[in-house]
C-alpha cells in the first residue's frame, strides 16, 4: 500500500519524533491520560461480584487479552493492578515490555479486572483510546521506553514517569479516530494473513512428525524402498507395545537403555554462570532435532569445566535428551567444546546396534514421545525420573536399514524445513510491515485519511 505524506509539516521539537503534520499538537502523556488510577468500575460493584483476572501470560503481544479467568472481588487481596473496559494496559517489565505485551481492555467480566502488578494502566482523557493503544504498541513508544528502564539484571522496569512524560503526537480527535479505523482494518488484514501462515507452519510440522513416525515404525515408502534395494512390501507383525502397533517382521523392539554404550545424567546442581568461557547447552537450547545456540547463550568458566562435566564428556554424535521443561526434546551433539546443564541426559548408543541419526529420529517419533508422556510425573511441568528409563522401548531395524532410513529422513525433513523457513521469513516481513505501518500512522509520517473507506 502506497501512502503519501501529509501536505504540510512542522518541527515537533522532539528529537526522536522529528517533523509532525502542521495541524498536530504534541503533549506530554500526563495531559492526555491518567496513569495507574484506581478503577471506578470496581468500586461500583459488590464484593461478591466476579471480575476478570489477568496474569501476565494472559496479555497478548501487540494486542489481545485471554479472559478465561475470573475472581470474586472479595477473593482478590491487595497487590494487583486494577483496570476496566476502555483502559490501555502496558507490560512494564523486561522482556514483556520489549515484546510488545499490551492491550486495549474490552469485554471484561462486569467491565472490570484485577491484573498482574507488572502492568501500567493508561486511561484515555483527551485522546481516543484506540489511538492511544496503537501508540503504545508503536516502535516509538517501545524503543523510548526501553531507554528509560531501571533496575538490575533481568528485572528492569519502565517507570510510570516515562508514561507521564512521553511526548504524545496528537492529531485532532476526529483524525485520531480515522487513524484508529485505518489501523483496525489494516492490522486485521495482516493478522488474518499471519494466522494462515502460522497454520501452514503447524501443518508442515505435523507432516514432518508424521513422516518421521511412519518411517521409523513401518520403513520406507514403497518407491523409496525399491530405490534403496529394500522390500517395498514387508510383512508386519504385532510389536507388543500398545502405542506402537505393528512393525515390519524383521525388525525388533528392544529396551532402549540396554543398548546405550555410555550415559551421563547432568541433573543436579546448576553450574555457576559466567560472562564468557565454555558455552553451556541448557534444556532451552535442545530443540526437537537440533541444538539451537541462539535460544539461550550462557557460559561457564573454563577452569570449572572438568568439574562440571565430571559425569561424562560430550562427543559428536551423542544424543541429548531433555528430562523436563520441556520433556523429550532430543538433538545430536555437533560440537564438543560445550558444557551441559541440568535437566539433560547424554546418550551414546552402541555403534554395532544403533545409528545415532536413526535413534534421534526414533526418539522424535510419536510412539516414543507417547511412552515419555505415559511415564512422566509432575503437576506444573512434566518430568521423567531416571528410574523410568529402562521401561522405554525402541523399534530397531537392521543397522544398514537404519542408516538408509536416516538418509531418507535427512533429505525429506530438509525439504519441509526449507518450506518452514520460507514461511517464517514471510511472517517476519509481515510483522515488520505491521509494526512500521502502526508507527508511521501514529507519528504522522503517512497520511491515512484518504485510505479509510
Amino acid at each position: 500500500m502506497k501512502l503519501a505524506a501529509y501536505p504540510r509539516s512542522r518541527p515537533s521539537g522532539v528529537d526522536w519524533l522529528g517533523d509532525v503534520p502542521e495541524h498536530w499538537d504534541v503533549k506530554r502523556g500526563r495531559f492526555c491520560m491518567d496513569i495507574n488510577r484506581r478503577s471506578i468500575r470496581l468500586r461500583e460493584l459488590s464484593s461478591d461480584d466476579e471480575v476478570s483476572f489477568v496474569p501476565m501470560e494472559a496479555v497478548g503481544e501487540y494486542g489481545g487479552l485471554n479472559l478465561d479467568q475470573t475472581r470474586a472481588i472479595a477473593d482478590v487481596s491487595s497487590g494487583h493492578t486494577e483496570f476496566e473496559d476502555g483502559d490501555v494496559i502496558v507490560a512494564k517489565i523486561t522482556p514483556c515490555f520489549e515484546n510488545g505485551k499490551g492491550a486495549l481492555a474490552a469485554g471484561l467480566t462486569n467491565g472490570a479486572a484485577f491484573g498482574t502488578t507488572e502492568l501500567h494502566v493508561l486511561r484515555a482523557r483527551s485522546v481516543d483510546r484506540r489511538f492511544l493503544f496503537y501508540l503504545t504498541i508503536s516502535r516509538a513508544f517501545r524503543s523510548n521506553g526501553e531507554g528509560e528502564m531501571y533496575g538490575a539484571g533481568g528485572q528492569k522496569r519502565v517507570p510510570p514517569e516515562f508514561c507521564k512524560d512521553f511526548r504524545v503526537p496528537l492529531p485532532t480527535l476526529e483524525d485520531q479516530r480515522v487513524i484508529a479505523d485505518f489501523l483496525d482494518r489494516e492490522t486485521s488484514r495482516i493478522d488474518a494473513l499471519l494466522a494462515k501462515k502460522r497454520t501452514l507452519i503447524e501443518r508442515l510440522r505435523e507432516k514432518r512428525t508424521a513422516l518421521i513416525s511412519r518411517a521409523v515404525t513401518r520403513g520406507l515408502p514403497p518407491e523409496a524402498a525399491r530405490a534403496a534395494g529394500l522390500d517395498p512390501h514387508t510383512k508386519l507383525r504385532p510389536s507388543g507395545v500398545d502405542c506402537l502397533g505393528d512393525v515390519p517382521e524383521p525388525w525388533k523392539v528392544l529396551p532402549f537403555t540396554k543398548y546405550v554404550a555410555d550415559r551421563s545424567d547432568y541433573r543436579g546442581k546448576t553450574p555457576e554462570k559466567t560472562q564468557d568461557g565454555v558455552f553451556l547447552v541448557t534444556a532451552k537450547n535442545v530443540r526437537m532435532g537440533f541444538i539451537d545456540y541462539e535460544a539461550s547463550q550462557e557460559y561457564v568458566a573454563a577452569e570449572e569445566y572438568d568439574e562440571i562435566m565430571r559425569r561424562g564428556l560430550p562427543k559428536k554424535g551423542d544424543i541429548l535428551f531433555t528430562t523436563e521443561a520441556p520433556l523429550g526434546n532430543v538433538a545430536l551433539i555437533d560440537r564438543e567444546d560445550i558444557a551441559l546443564a541440568q535437566r539433560i541426559i547424554r546418550f551414546r548408543m552402541k555403534p554395532d546396534c544403533f545409528s545415532s541419526r536413526f535413534t534421534l529420529y526414533a526418539m522424535m517419533s510419536d510412539y516414543f514421545q507417547l511412552q515419555l508422556q505415559s511415564l512422566s510425573t509432575g503437576s506444573t511441568a512434566e518430568g521423567l525420573k531416571a528410574s523410568k528409563l529402562p521401561i522405554l522401548r525402541i523399534v530397531t531395524p537392521p543397522l544398514q536399514e537404519q542408516r538408509t532410513l536416516a538418509d531418507f529422513l535427512d533429505r525429506e525433513t530438509s525439504k519441509i524445513d526449507q518450506m518452514v523457513t520460507k514461511v517464517e521469513a514471510a511472517i517476519e516481513r509481515l510483522e515488520e510491515y505491521r509494526a512500521a505501518l502502526i508507527t508511521a500512522a501514529v507519528t504522522g509520517k503517512v497520511d491515512v485519511r484518504g485510505a479509510v473507506a
